[in-house]
């Protein structure tokens, strides 16, 4: 780290009176954003903790719906190429995080490197994205309930689903992590499992004998039509799904929400987004690959499930290609897995949203009654995303869930605008480090292929965010529900960042200003305190390289 003191130093004898004024106010707020959360989350928390808010519905069940409209072909490379920018995205993030893990992360550094109104905008619209994901899963994961025959009320199961994630979540975050370390590994055992038996079930190793290699890739072909025919159709299916797979990817950069409450975060921040990428982005890609060539995309199991909207593992390829197998025993097993990863997922974005929620208000952008926190557990935030996730009771009703519909899309596209905002802050800090003769070398973690790759985020995210929506200007498809989901969240995000411009008068921050230490102090202070953990035998070593 010698390089950025010394990088600081040189600023502040070059720099004219006022900006030595203005650092000299940085050292005495070294612990600004900081708060007072405890560091309990081990390297093996944080990597389970990014694998079970990736690793869920979209995957089991979602990749259903994306086969079934674009084909085996588009849905493959559609999950293949989203795994590119979510390598971009957490790659940027992590580099920052790393050189400053603070709690809730992503806000402060907007505005701290790009505009006080993005880290507004971007605080709100990231609490309400991740929160909101608490009552839909609480939702999917009663409606999962019901694939087995049951008369239990909707309101009784919802309410156990919720203050079971409550619950957990008031506890000290050492047993959120412990859970979801549980959690994560019944799905990586799951992923695995299903990933062998795919490949076993298209070399015809099951009781129906029938091998189907690429059949399904020829007949009914590759890539499937939308829309219109010939190649446009089959370019406008390919580009439809691409939402479909960014929101399955979402939940990726939660090991980087958690940098403010990890052990050893400069180590483990670094090895946990190195890992869990390419363990998401191996599962999805390889999973959405073999699921493609066991299940036609008008598999008619596939498309009554879809159509019906049938509860659980009834609409999940993974289950279809099985019972197209003649395997009796694992649906239910599955539907139980997909029941775990549901809930899971939606514990991990109920963690998230408080501590981003927690994030926003210690930067003085949310009321200060929820920096309230007692035992490391920011209460009042998580009493804030209760609040929100009542929404689930009103699935009880069937006009509920009408507008529960609306409610959840109004975060469509906020994956996407939330993933361009960070790589347009990463790449203020590429550009602020540069300024301040700051070697990236120095850098606990040094992001591959930068800037090209936040560039490349920035354009991708855009461009989905704004056609993803496309065929509602068809003719005949306009309507309400066809045109708002998938817009709505744009002028709500520039409406809420021209309104704080406007109210408070904030301006880009400039690379002069750009405030690159303040809470680097405490980081520093700890780095030295964390035990050095060896490996003492082969196995352990094979646990340290898992977890």
């Amino acid at each position: 780290m010698a390089d950025i003191e010394t990088g600081r130093k040189d600023d502040v004898k070059t720099s004219p009176e006022n900006q030595v004024d203005a650092i000299s106010d940085l050292k005495a707020e070294d612990t600004r954003n900081v708060g007072t959360l405890e560091r309990r989350l081990k390297s093996r928390h944080v990597q389970f903790m990014a694998l079970s808010g990736a690793l869920g519905t979209g995957l089991f069940v979602g990749s259903g719906q994306v086969l079934s409209l674009a084909g085996p072909l588009s849905a493959f490379l559609a999950y293949l190429i989203t795994a590119f920018n979510v390598y971009c995205v957490v790659h940027s993030l992590g580099e920052m995080a790393a050189y400053l893990p603070l709690p809730g992360a992503v806000p402060l550094y907007a505005s701290r490197y790009v505009d006080e109104a993005l880290g507004f905008v971007l605080g709100w619209n990231y609490w309400y994205q991740l929160a909101i994901g608490c009552p839909i899963e609480v939702t999917i994961s009663v409606v999962i309930v019901d694939y087995w025959p049951n008369d239990v009320p909707k309101a009784a199961l919802i309410t156990v689903f919720l203050m079971a994630m409550v619950i957990i979540n008031c506890f000290p975050v050492r047993i959120y992590g412990e859970a979801e370390f549980v959690f994560g590994a019944i799905k990586l055992t799951t992923i695995v499992g299903l990933i062998l038996l795919m490949f076993i079930v298209t070399l015809g190793g099951t009781p129906s004998g029938e091998m189907i290699g690429f059949r399904y890739w020829n007949n009914p072909g590759p890539m499937n039509e939308y829309l219109t025919t010939g190649s446009l159709g089959k370019f406008l299916a390919f580009w439809k799904v691409f939402i479909q797979a960014t929101f399955s990817y979402g939940g990726s950069e939660m090991v980087v929400i958690a940098s403010g409450e990890t052990e050893n975060p400069r180590r483990n921040i670094p090895k946990a987004i190195r890992r869990v990428f390419w363990r998401i982005a191996l599962f999805y890609v390889l999973a959405i690959f073999l699921v493609t060539l066991c299940v036609s995309s008008n598999d008619p199991r596939l498309l009554d499930a879809i159509q019906s909207s049938a509860p659980g593992a009834a609409a999940s390829p993974f289950v279809i290609a099985i019972e197209n197998g003649g395997i009796k025993i694992l649906p239910s097993i599955i539907n139980a897995v997909i029941l775990t990863s549901a809930w899971s997922a939606g514990n991990s974005f109920f963690y998230s949203s408080s501590r981003v929620l927690y994030a926003t208000a210690l930067d003085g952008k949310a009321p200060k009654f929820l920096t309230y926190e007692k035992w490391g557990v920011p209460y009042a935030c998580v009493g804030a995303t209760t609040a929100l996730s009542l929404l689930s009771y009103m699935n009880v009703s069937n006009q509920g869930e009408e507008v529960f519909f609306w409610f959840s899309n109004i975060s469509a596209v906020s994956t996407l605008i939330v993933w361009s905002a960070i790589c347009v802050t990463y790449l203020r800090f590429y550009y602020g480090l540069r300024y301040n003769q700051i070697s990236r070398d120095t850098l606990p973690y040094k992001s591959p292929l930068q800037p090209f790759m936040a560039y490349f985020a920035v354009c991708f995210c855009l461009v989905v965010a704004f056609f993803n929506g496309y065929d509602a200007f068809f003719p005949g498809k306009f309507s309400a529900k066809t045109f708002v989901p998938p817009y709505i969240d744009i002028p709500i995000f520039v409406c809420l960042f021209l309104g704080y411009k406007y109210v408070k008068k904030t301006r880009l921050v400039k690379l002069s200003d750009m405030d690159l230490w303040s809470g680097k102090a405490e980081v520093d202070r700890l780095e030295g305190t964390w035990p050095e953990v060896k490996p003492r035998n082969f196995l352990e070593r094979i646990w340290f390289w898992v977890a």
